[in-house]
């Protein structure tokens, strides 16, 4: 008889049961894992550095920060950005500092989905990342260049993860089907469908095969074909990537018809996507994300109404807030294009970070002191306002030796597109005065 006090324990999901123990059992991400690979020779050397790993769910982002936890012996202590905040970070703080007091041990801070958390938190972790106290990993499916501090990316190592292939995927089904039907054969035609389903995504296709072999069970079948897999696991099935393209070359798509000014292409790749159950507030920061690369200057009003389909979708949901990312991706592919702003960006981030630190000009320094007057700061500055067409034609803005060599860079070349046609030519007109001015 069994006691009232005893409890069963729940069995753990198969993509749990089925987790690497050992870095051997990893599978996939070979370019960081294989033999004298970046990942591979920090886990050897024991010399493990806080690092960013960064790639679609589902590749092993939290099962290798654990392995690093186990192979440095360290304190391993998860938290997710989307259920934490500052509270919780004081709280992981705390415990690696008694962790090292009294048991002389570190700790790896592993914080999922970090992209989540905005500036202040992440700016949270930086002095105890600098101190040593603690080595942070942080995982994220968003570019790190975008989605994360300067300041914290640039004490963390990147590493990209890439999402499992087809043949690794395969190993996988197979693990899983030694552990849990090792009795119950699976037809070809099932076996190309289910891991067309995972679409690179190991936990997608292990979750999706739990349910396929319990189902099996629990109707004494011993061959999976695809009637069986139709009649069972339909409604899971209508909703995956059916031509199995990877998840990434579908934004790649959207963001290239869009780029393309072919609307209706553009719509048929936003729409497989969310059929395919992507994340809608995914695909509406990506869709900014080409309203700024790809349209910028030339239609202004395309990032204002890129992040207001965000808004809009997070007040309505689905499907309605769907609608509005919709007209975004149909006003992105006729609008003029000009990536003129976004070079601009590239060009000058470039030179600032090869250049030396220059000092600022004299006349463009704040003078707010009677000291700093008498330096000289802000002495013939001329101010725009009080000049003809509010232009101080012939004034110069870079540091002093730029314009002494006569190397001032030009980063903006506007397109003759949209509204850029315009501001090309007022900046053509503002140029035309300033050599005016200098003869």
């Amino acid at each position: 008889m069994t006691s009232l006090f005893e409890t069963n324990t729940p069995e753990a999901p198969l993509a749990e049961r089925l987790r690497p123990k050992t870095l051997d059992d990893v599978v996939g991400q070979s370019h960081l894992l294989g033999e004298s690979k970046p990942l591979r020779l920090a886990f050897e050397s024991g010399k493990l550095p806080s690092m960013i790993l960064w790639g679609p769910p589902g590749v092993g982002k939290t099962t290798l920060a654990r392995l690093i936890a186990n192979t440095a012996d360290a304190e391993f202590i998860p938290i997710s950005a989307v259920l934490s905040g500052i509270k919780d970070i004081r709280e992981a703080v705390e415990r690696a500092e008694l962790t090292l007091q009294q048991h002389d041990r570190k700790t790896i801070l592993f914080v999922d989905e970090v992209h989540r958390f905005n500036k202040g938190q992440q700016d949270a972790f930086l002095p105890f990342v600098e101190s040593g106290l603690i080595t942070f990993i942080g995982a994220t499916t968003e570019n790190p260049s975008f989605e994360v501090n300067s300041a914290l990316l640039s004490r963390a190592q990147v590493f990209v993860l890439n999402a499992l292939t087809e043949p690794e995927l395969a190993l996988l089904l197979s693990r899983a089907q030694q552990l849990v039907a090792p009795n119950v054969k699976m037809a070809d035609d099932v076996t190309e469908q289910v891991l067309a389903y995972a679409d690179g995504d190991a936990r997608r296709l292990l979750n999706f095969v739990e349910g396929l072999f319990n189902a099996a069970e629990g109707a004494n079948v011993t061959e999976i074909d695809e009637a069986f897999l139709q009649t069972t696991m339909a409604s899971k099935l209508r909703r995956f990537d059916k031509g199995g393209e990877a998840f990434y070359d579908q934004i790649s798509a959207l963001h290239k018809s869009v780029r393309g000014s072919n609307p209706d292409a553009a719509l048929y790749w936003f729409l497989r996507m969310i059929d395919g159950g992507a994340d809608p507030l995914y695909l509406g920061r990506r869709i900014i994300r080409m309203a700024i690369e790809d349209i910028g200057l030339a239609d202004p009003r395309a990032q204002t109404m890129a992040l207001e389909a965000c808004q809009i979708y997070e007040r309505l949901g689905s499907p309605e807030g769907e609608l509005a990312l919709s007209n975004v991706v149909i006003y992105l592919a006729v609008a003029p294009k000009s990536n003129a702003a976004y070079n601009a960006y590239n060009d000058a981030k470039s030179f600032v970070s090869s250049d030396k630190s220059r000092p600022v000009p004299l006349h463009l320094r704040n003078a707010p002191t009677k000291l700093m007057k008498a330096l000289d700061y802000g002495k013939e500055y001329r101010y725009a306002h009080n000049e003809s067409e509010a232009y101080a034609a012939g004034a110069e803005y870079f540091p002093d030796e730029l314009v002494q060599q006569n190397k001032q860079p030009q980063f903006y070349m506007p397109t003759p597109r949209g509204l850029e046609g315009k501001i090309g030519e007022k900046l053509k007109h503002l140029r035309e005065l300033d050599k005016k001015a200098k003869k």
